[in-house]
């Protein structure tokens, strides 16, 4: 299969680039690079240094599926310029698959986010629950989901909402909770929550990549929105989870962000995928890069560090 993956230098396109070339597949990744380029060469493989609003350099003949994972990450970072994360998390949203229907592109993935259905109280937060995003990073999210389903006629569309990720990967990421917290246990021995109470969703790196492995090889069997997170529990219970693996204290700070979300994923587990992985996992992974010196805690795996002296420059 020939794959079209944009933001695959990420976080979580690293790993799924590496693991889509390891099943043979062609990839052509499409990255702006902010965050450097951890993949190594390969035959099946060409890698573009592009700004995804730029559609006219991105090459979709002959592509059969695309994998959108390509945006502003976060909250934080998506506040920092509005307009930036606008246009990249919504108009090039427009753009790609636009350019994808005209290619005779036949599956477009897009990776929303389960922060779209903002401050929920509900134990079961189902798709088809009212959307209230509360940042702007959220909001284009789900502005993005509004625009690609007008399409969804043309061509086969998944609507991914992942939790939040947890685990390693080369282009790590230690400003996602289960991530940070272990980070500061092992670098501090002390873990910092800010409120506590705070529910949220998560899911491991390799379950995730598995949703998008799942739904590339369902295709058009499967078309629509689906949720894909597996452990909704406080961040205080997940620093709680990490000192089960690192002796550390843990300090209680009083947080405004209220913030709380929880995901059933019933609808995806229906389709036929099998989580895996937890919380658990991801702690021990990053306690094992740690111990061999491959994870530091170090300004380039924070994505405000890198993003701040960026966004007045890519306005």
């Amino acid at each position: 299969m020939k794959i079209l993956l944009t933001g695959g230098c990420g976080y979580i396109g690293t790993n799924l680039t590496n693991t889509l070339l390891d099943l043979g597949h062609q990839i052509t990744v499409v990255d702006i690079m902010w965050f450097g380029n951890y993949l190594n060469s390969h035959n099946n493989l060409s890698v573009i240094q592009a700004d995804i609003r730029d559609i006219d350099k991105i090459p979709m003949d002959g592509i059969d599926s695309i994998v959108h994972l390509a945006n502003i990450a976060n909250d934080p970072t998506g506040d920092l310029n509005s307009k930036l994360t606008w246009e990249v998390n919504a108009l090039a949203s427009k753009f790609l698959v636009e350019k994808a229907i005209d290619s005779g592109v036949e599956q477009f993935i897009f990776a929303s986010s389960g922060s779209v259905y903002g401050v929920k109280e509900e134990p079961q937060v189902t798709e088809d629950l009212p959307l209230l995003p509360i940042s702007d990073y959220n909001k284009s999210k789900m502005i993005s989901e509004r625009v690609l389903l007008s399409y969804q006629d043309k061509l086969t569309l998944q609507i991914i909402r992942p939790a939040t990720v947890c685990g390693y990967s080369p282009r790590m990421r230690l400003d996602l909770s289960v991530n940070m917290l272990t980070m500061q246990a092992l670098t501090n021995g002390v873990i910092t929550v800010f409120g506590g109470k705070q529910i949220r969703p998560n899911i491991h790196m390799n379950d995730m990549i598995g949703v998008y492995l799942h739904f590339l090889e369902l295709g058009a069997k499967a078309p629509g929105i689906f949720n894909a997170g597996f452990q909704n529990i406080s961040i205080l219970d997940i620093a709680k989870k990490v000192t089960n693996h690192i002796p550390a204290e843990i300090k209680i700070t009083e947080s405004d962000d209220p913030r709380s979300y929880r995901q059933n994923s019933n609808k995806l587990i229906n389709s036929g995928f099998s989580p895996e992985y937890g919380v658990d996992n991801g702690i021990i992974d990053v306690i094992k890069m740690y111990n061999a010196g491959t994870v530091k805690d170090e300004d380039h795996y924070h994505n405000m560090r890198i993003m701040k002296p960026i966004v007045g420059k890519n306005a």
